[in-house]
């Protein structure tokens, strides 16, 4: 079956690159005016910029199977199809939005994505091999000035302030070993007031409009149920990224109010993705799923080992012969169609008013 589908894959490729071309470029005649997507965050929504960095395999997603579903290619995406972003741009009929990486990308108007999977608020989770935060944060800021210089400071201006800035970060942080080394309130707290001054430095530049989702139910991804065992050193027990995990989440939605009330103009809207998700894990046939807890692509129990495409440091790994069916495509990473599932909620929620100018 692997087989077929790389033949498949190989036929696809030219085709899916003017497939995916096309969505992002394919603009004729008068546009309506539409609020710009800025992307921030971790692998759960880059779409290719570890394809461009010095960093190993364990952070990259450029081979087969990945993208089989949508693009029928590999395109950096850690799914076997679209991410949330990729909806929320659908939904908000913008083109796809390119990564900052890419070559070529001149044109900033719709928004750019500056996710890296891997990375972490803290500079300090897998400091070398992603693009934390702050580096993701410092490339916006060229980004606004490239905008200022093209459209000028009123246009720019306007164009910053009617955006929407959606993030997914945190996960990264809680699962490196530096969690252990402290008090969890201590160290949730530095994770949070990075999060914050991101925030804080996208208002100064005129941004107003904020997505941010809660951290996903990490402890219950089939990586953390195969590769945490009892008494391991390597970073927090199960049991602790769970709990670091739900502290956050309750911090977060308690500054996201303070923001709220302190910020002028300060407008956001949150998706409840550990909820959302951990449903579909433990009553996955609910919402029309066969498999939540085992990822389809993998290795050992759960297929919970990170051997997806036989790229990294284990090379052996089993492909179900219908993603569609199952919660997580690879080991941390839910398939397009938990993606589709969610983006739908939260758009359907609050984030389409965000989107509104």
């Amino acid at each position: 079956m692997a087989a077929i589908r790389f033949q498949i894959y190989i036929l696809a490729f030219c085709a899916g690159l003017v497939i995916q071309s096309s969505c992002c470029n394919g603009h004729s005649g008068p546009q309506k005016k539409r609020a710009a997507l800025f992307v921030f965050g971790d692998s759960l929504y880059d779409a290719g910029n570890n394809n461009y960095i010095n960093t190993t395999t364990d952070f990259q997603a450029s081979w087969f199977p990945y993208g089989e579903t949508f693009f029928r290619y590999p395109t950096g995406r850690f799914s076997d199809g679209r991410t949330i972003p990729d909806f929320i741009a659908e939904y908000a009929k913008l083109p796809f939005i390119p990564v900052y990486l890419q070559p070529g990308i001149k044109d900033y108007t719709y928004g750019v994505n500056f996710a890296s999977g891997g990375a972490g608020a803290l500079v300090e989770t897998y400091q070398g091999s992603v693009m934390d935060l702050k580096t993701q944060v410092s490339q916006f800021k060229k980004v606004e000035k490239q905008l200022r210089q093209k459209l000028g400071d009123a246009e720019a201006y306007t164009l910053v302030s009617e955006a929407v800035y959606i993030i997914n970060i945190g996960n990264n942080d809680y699962v490196s070993p530096l969690a252990t080394n402290t008090s969890h309130k201590e160290y949730v707290g530095w994770v949070i007031g990075n999060l914050t001054s991101w925030i804080e430095d996208i208002y100064q530049k005129g941004g107003r409009k904020f997505a941010l989702s809660s951290l996903a139910p990490f402890a219950s991804m089939p990586l953390m149920r195969t590769t945490q065992p009892a008494g391991s050193t390597a970073g927090p027990s199960r049991k602790e990224v769970a709990a670091l995990v739900k502290l956050h989440n309750r911090v977060l939605a308690k500054v996201l109010l303070k923001l709220k009330k302190e910020l002028q103009g300060f407008k956001y809207s949150k998706l409840n993705l550990y909820t959302y998700l951990k449903e579909r894990i433990n009553h996955p046939l609910k919402y029309g799923f066969k498999e939540g807890k085992m990822a389809c692509c993998g290795s050992g129990a759960y297929r919970g080992i990170y051997s997806c495409g036989g790229k990294r440091s284990v090379t052996e790994y089993l492909l179900c012969d219908n993603a569609t069916e199952f919660v997580f495509f690879d080991c941390a990473h839910p398939t397009e169609r938990v993606n589709k599932q969610l983006s739908k909620l939260w758009w359907s929620n609050n984030l389409k008013e965000l989107f509104e100018v």
